[in-house]
């Protein structure tokens, strides 16, 4: 009897752990390898796809109201507040947001970050953050919004948006990309009036690759017919006239306070609001 005893036992001990590698694989969907895994479902190469939508929508205008705002990580439910906000307003033509879309770099933060701005009634944009930039968090804003510095042209104004998030690169890759900026400065000129120059990190910050500053700026002044620079990465509101020569640098406040940027631009001018909600 004994015997028979310890050969059911075992019996059972196998069937129990047959049955078990049976429903993890069964369930293998509903757990992730690693937060990290950069494995992206649903909507990718968003970027471009909403430029050609923001151009098509500002193309015969002469004013346009761009929203700014950053550092969204984490904060699901102000960024859906965010967003209904920004719904409700109905003036508003397309929205930049100025980076670190998550806190960790890990793929779900950016899927579910990417899912509420797709409520957006209006076309948007997203930099590159140096929070992004964590773990493989690189390689997963590549897949859903491309290069990280990028341009496009609305109602006759050229927006240069750029990656400024030195410390994550160190000597891996020219950031800011000086090549891509020079580069940028002589291209199309005859298309647009104006230029608006768009970051994470700005100069003069301790995260700036701030050997570059003034290199960096001299290309900012280049632009024809700066208007003005936006930074987020600082998680307080300000205005900034970093250099001292009336090229302002302005600077969101972080999604956790609920607040964003609204410019009205026109040709050679624009006006500011910044916006608690």
């Amino acid at each position: 009897m004994k015997k028979i005893g310890y050969k059911v036992y075992f019996l059972l001990r196998n069937l129990m752990f047959v049955s078990c590698v049976f429903v993890f694989m069964g369930c293998n969907d509903m757990f992730d390898y690693s937060p990290y895994d950069a494995v992206v479902t649903g909507k990718t190469n968003i970027n471009a796809e909403n430029i050609k939508k923001i151009e098509n929508k500002c193309r015969n205008k002469d004013t346009i109201r761009v929203v700014f705002c950053g550092d969204t990580q984490g904060r699901y439910d102000a960024t859906n507040d965010f967003v209904d906000e920004i719904n409700k307003r109905k003036d508003v033509d397309f929205v930049v947001h100025l980076g670190d879309i998550s806190d960790f770099g890990t793929t779900n933060e950016y899927l579910y970050q990417r899912d509420i701005l797709e409520r957006l009634n209006c076309p948007y944009v997203v930099l590159l953050g140096n929070h992004d930039c964590l773990g493989t968090g690189f390689h997963v804003y590549k897949k859903l919004f491309g290069n990280p510095n990028f341009s496009f042209i609305a109602a006759g104004i050229k927006f240069v948006c750029l990656n400024t998030n030195a410390m994550e690169f160190l000597n891996t890759d020219s950031v800011p990309n000086l090549s891509f900026m020079k580069h940028e400065v002589v291209k199309d000129t005859s298309l647009y009036t104006n230029t608006v120059v768009c970051m994470h990190i700005p100069p003069h910050n301790p995260e700036f690759n701030n050997n570059l500053d003034e290199v960096f700026h001299s290309y900012v002044k280049s632009f024809k017919g700066i208007l003005f620079c936006t930074a987020a990465h600082e998680h307080h509101l300000a205005e900034k006239d970093v250099f001292s020569d009336g090229i302002i640098y302005y600077i969101t406040d972080c999604m956790r306070r609920k607040q964003y940027n609204l410019m009205t631009i026109t040709k050679n001018n624009y006006t500011y609001e910044a916006i608690y909600f």
